[in-house]
This record gives C-alpha cells, sequence and structure tokens, in this order.
C-alpha cells in the first residue's frame, strides 16, 4: 500500500431529525453564555427562532452574509461581534453564512456552531475564502473550523428543488477533488466514494419529492462527508475555477461549481484514472472517461443550468478566467494547460457536454 497521512479533524457532529432543539445545549457546552447568530438577509426568520430558542444566551443577530465574503461584510461582522461581547457564532444557513462566521473566527478565534440549511459542505473544513478587489483568496486554519456542527434534515426540507440540486453538486465536487488530491488517502477516499454515491442517489429523489424527510436525510449524509473530505485533503483545479469564477465575476457559488463540475473531472480522467473510475462507478458507470459525462447528465436530469452564459457569465471575461486560472495554481494531477482550460471554459459558458 502506498503511504499516506490521515489528519482528523476535531469537531463534533450532532446528526439527525429535529436536532435544532439541542442547540442550546451544545452553546452550554462550549461553555458560551452570548451567542451572536449570523444569516443572510433572506433566512432572518430562520434567525429569529434561532433566538427564541437560545433565549438568555442570544447576544443578538447579525443578519448580513452574501456571497464569497467580502471583506467589508467581514469587517462589520466582526465589529458586531466585539461590540456584542459574543462568546461564540451560531451560524445558520449555508456557505455564505457559514463563511461570514469563519471571517469572524479568524479574527478573533470564537469558536462557531454551524447549524447548514444546505449541502455546502463547508462546516467541516478549516478552509476560509475572502473577496477584495474581484479576487477571492482562500486559505487554511483551524480557527475557522466550526466547533460543533448541528445537522437537521427538517430545515433543509424548505430548500427549492432547484436550489438543493445546485448545491448537493457544490457537494459532490468536494468529494470528487478529493479522491485525486495530492494529499489523498485511502480513509478520505472510502468517504468519497461513499458521498458521491449518497449524493447521487438523493438528489433526484429530493428534486422529484422535496419533502421526502429520508432522501433529504440521505443528501444531508453525503454532503456531511463531502465537507469531511474538503476538510482533510487539498483542492484541485475545479476549486482554483470556481474561486476565479465566483470572487472575479460574481458567479453563484453552487451552480458554477455544478456546471464545472462535468469539465474538470473531464480534464482529470487520463490523468487520475483510478480515481474517475471510483466517481463513475459510483454514479453508476464503469470507466474514468464515463465520469464528466454522467455528471453532466446528472446535473441536466436535476434541472440545473449546464451553461455559464445563462448564471451571468460574460464570454469576454472567459479569457481572464484562464488566465487567473493558471495563477498560482493548486496542485492538478493534469499539468494546467492554458489553451485546454480556455477551451474548457468555453464548453461550460456554452453549456456543451464535456470533451
Amino acid at each position: 500500500m502506498d503511504r499516506f497521512v490521515y489528519q482528523g479533524l476535531p469537531s463534533r457532529v450532532v446528526f439527525g431529525w429535529g436536532n435544532l432543539a439541542r442547540l442550546p445545549e451544545e452553546v452550554d457546552r462550549l461553555g458560551a453564555r452570548r451567542a451572536l447568530i449570523l444569516s443572510t438577509p433572506e433566512q432572518r426568520p430562520l434567525a429569529e427562532e434561532v433566538a427564541r430558542l437560545l433565549g438568555d444566551r442570544a447576544a443578538g443577530i447579525h443578519a448580513e452574509a452574501v456571497m464569497h465574503v467580502p471583506v467589508e461584510v467581514a469587517r462589520a461582522a466582526c465589529e458586531k461581534a466585539a461590540a456584542l461581547d459574543a462568546q461564540c457564532c451560531v451560524a445558520v444557513g449555508g456557505g455564505s453564512t457559514i463563511g461570514l462566521g469563519k471571517a469572524i473566527a479568524l479574527e478573533s478565534s470564537l469558536p462557531i456552531v454551524a447549524v447548514p440549511t444546505t449541502y455546502a459542505g463547508s462546516e467541516m473544513t478549516p478552509i476560509y475564502g475572502l473577496t477584495e478587489g474581484r479576487l477571492k483568496k482562500t486559505g487554511r486554519d483551524f480557527r475557522v473550523l466550526p466547533r460543533t456542527v448541528i445537522y437537521d434534515p427538517s430545515l433543509t426540507v424548505s430548500l427549492p428543488a432547484g436550489i438543493s440540486a445546485a448545491s448537493g453538486i457544490n457537494a459532490m465536487a468536494h468529494a470528487v477533488e478529493a479522491l485525486y488530491a495530492e494529499d489523498a488517502n485511502p480513509v478520505i477516499s472510502l468517504m468519497a466514494e461513499e458521498s458521491i454515491r449518497a449524493l447521487g442517489e438523493s438528489l433526484p429523489a429530493v428534486v422529484q419529492r422535496p419533502d421526502d424527510p429520508a432522501m433529504r436525510g440521505r443528501a444531508l449524509y453525503g454532503a456531511w462527508l463531502a465537507g469531511s473530505c474538503l476538510g482533510a485533503v487539498g483542492m484541485a483545479l475545479h476549486h482554483k475555477l470556481c474561486h476565479t469564477l465566483g470572487g472575479t465575476f460574481n458567479l453563484p457559488h453552487a451552480q458554477t461549481h455544478a456546471i464545472m463540475l462535468p469539465h474538470t473531472a473531464h480534464y482529470n480522467h487520463a490523468a487520475a484514472p483510478r480515481a474517475l473510475d471510483r466517481v463513475a462507478r459510483a454514479l453508476g458507470a464503469e470507466q474514468a472517461a464515463q465520469a464528466g459525462p454522467r455528471l453532466y447528465d446528472l446535473n441536466a436530469s436535476l434541472g440545473i443550468a449546464t451553461a455559464l452564459k445563462d448564471i451571468g457569465m460574460p464570454e469576454t471575461g472567459l479569457d481572464e478566467a484562464a488566465d487567473l486560472a493558471c495563477t498560482n495554481a493548486y496542485p492538478n494531477p493534469r499539468a494546467l494547460e492554458r489553451e485546454a482550460i480556455r477551451a474548457l471554459l468555453q464548453r461550460a459558458w456554452e453549456g456543451a457536454a464535456p470533451q
């Protein structure tokens, strides 16, 4: 067997239907008496419900989270946490809200209790991202890893089917790249393949039957595994491209990941055949070359946009995106060939199948 290093991450996971009710005891477990509740403006009603549940433990609500965590938004949230003398943050929502909690933790080391309502997976990682001057920069710091994660599938039932699908494929992207990461290991690879299988099975059912509790739970289980994979190993071309497209062109995070995943998987299939064999197998195919097309077909069956042009990407920005993707590149199985990446982006912009 090949040599490897596996680093387990110190987080507590509380998984189960109705587990939001356990939030007060989990805040108490941290020894925190004042919790700042974070959400997006759209999810403020849920934040208010959380505040009622916490009672005297609630220091206040900051419902200002937005995509890609602009530095000015992060700065305002840090100031709010300090003004309220918060002792922890409760981040209720998806990747934008949890990302804002991480920005506060990076500055102040306040512990985070994450309550995901999407399948983003950010809650299981020590990875943060901040956007400044149209550039999104990411880093790793164990201060930003949520101390406790409460997974309550009932909170995902109200998530519209289309957003559920894109969020789930976003999670799947973490698992796909974990299989060919530079520091991949057998433990994470097992989790990654199981994550892809769970999401591939559950997402079609979630789209058809959004209130199916069993499938909502299985999708959230797959997202938990995917986030764990992303937190334990490094990222490659896919995440570099998506960070570029999201930070520089302000594209929606989950939809960008979903559109790009078939193309980035196919780009790497010949350079990482064993990894992409496992992706294909988890999706009911057999060979690495089938992984990208199978992911493309899955997107189409879920009703996810397949073209970058449909989510706001200007064709005039494709050259800049290709250049940025090759700058400060993440390790990748296949060498980053600028013209091949430019062609990949063109196909993704048009909505064509991977080639």
